[in-house]
């Protein structure tokens, strides 16, 4: 095996494990962030009467950013073509005002 072929073999090996460390702390990143969705309610009941806007936008906020992060690393748009990441979130735009709109519609943001 020739000098060079070791080097790339040893570059190649190195952002591997660069990006492995990368996956696990986004990994990490969304378990809290899930943990934070999942505490949130009790938060919430334990301390506004009128819950609906307190409860449910900081969840919106998070399930934004919890997209975000797994469409970019996990499904690689942060490595693809703009155009795809551009559909991605616009997707994401369209769910969102859709399921505001229907929050709405059930007087969720009552008072607000």
């Amino acid at each position: 095996m020739s000098d060079a072929t070791a080097t790339v073999e040893a570059e190649a090996h190195d952002e591997h494990e660069s990006h492995d460390g990368l996956y696990i702390k986004i990994a990490l990143i969304l378990g809290v962030l899930t943990a934070m969705e999942v505490a949130w309610p009790y938060i919430v009941e334990a301390i506004w009467d009128d819950t609906a806007f307190w409860l449910m936008s900081p969840l919106i906020i998070l399930m934004v950013i919890k997209f975000i992060l797994i469409a970019a690393f996990f499904m690689h748009l942060k490595f693809d073509s703009v155009i795809l990441t551009q559909v991605f979130y616009s997707g994401l735009i369209v769910a969102v005002a859709v399921y505001i709109a229907a929050l709405v519609t059930f007087d969720t943001f009552r008072g607000w």
